[in-house]
């Protein structure tokens, strides 16, 4: 398949477009820097709650690939933001990392376990069991139930690991709530993305390794959806979908004429 429109900005995912595991994937680099020069707007968007963007920033500079903190947008900032829409200055409390706690804390909320307003779970490598417990006793409470991201699995060096979707999954089946997702595929992240950068959706490109995360919230936010083969996705994979996205392409790399 070949480009169906004028495309004017790009939102892309970052493991399995830009790095696979610790290495930056080839060409990724070029890319972005040809999206530097020509002042084209861009995201990279992570469903990954872990880090700030200031922490994701530093590690792509590590792999070579240059991209400012104010070009990426997780999961996080985009749960925060929803918060900030939806009660602000409200409570919460946090099963997640830095990316998520620092988030919440710039949209004005204050993190306690006495009667939050909230219960905001995201990606975390450290899982309490005691938090666990304590966020399930709220939500059956009466706190709301919210998570930054669907992923049942993520990446590691030594393969897929049990990711936030998993952890909501167990949450869900201790209390009988089930949480309202922020991230990929919610097209809510995709309109934050958009806004953000000021781009429309008839014009921007959605770059991504995932048919379930990436594409699926790309096509159902209107954009041009591009799956790239360097992630998770084979084209049989791909096949196997009820939904197709508009391009596939081996990797990142192959964009590069079409920004000269």
């Amino acid at each position: 398949m070949t480009r169906t429109r004028e495309i004017r900005s790009y939102l892309m995912d970052m493991d399995g477009v830009l790095v696979s595991e610790e290495h930056a994937i080839p060409g990724a680099d070029a890319f972005i820097a040809r999206l530097r020069e020509r002042e084209i707007p861009f995201l990279v968007l992570t469903n990954n709650s872990i880090y700030t963007p200031r922490d994701l920033s530093a590690r792509l500079r590590q792999h070579g690939i240059d991209i400012a903190e104010d070009n990426i947008w997780t999961s996080a900032l985009a749960t925060a933001r929803f918060l900030d829409d939806q009660r602000p200055g409200g409570t919460a409390f946090v099963v997640g990392e830095a990316g998520l706690i620092t988030a919440l804390h710039q949209a004005g909320y204050t993190m306690t376990d006495n009667d939050p307003e909230y219960v905001v779970l995201g990606e975390t490598r450290s899982l309490s069991f005691e938090r666990i417990t304590v966020a399930t006793r709220l939500i059956r409470n009466g706190a709301r139930f919210i998570a930054t991201n669907p992923d049942a699995t993520g990446p590691s060096v030594r393969g897929p690991i049990p990711a936030t979707g998993s952890v909501a999954a167990l949450m869900t089946h201790a209390t009988g709530v089930a949480p309202y997702f922020v991230g990929k595929p919610n097209p809510l992240m995709m309109r934050s993305a958009l806004n953000a950068i000021g781009a429309h959706s008839e014009s921007t490109a959605m770059i991504g390794d995932r048919m379930d995360t990436d594409i699926i919230s790309g096509m159902e936010a209107g954009l041009e959806t591009i799956l790239v083969l360097t992630g998770l996705t084979t084209r049989e994979l791909a096949e196997r979908e009820p939904y197709r996205a508009s391009r596939v392409i081996d990797s990142i790399a192959d964009l590069l004429p079409e920004l000269d």
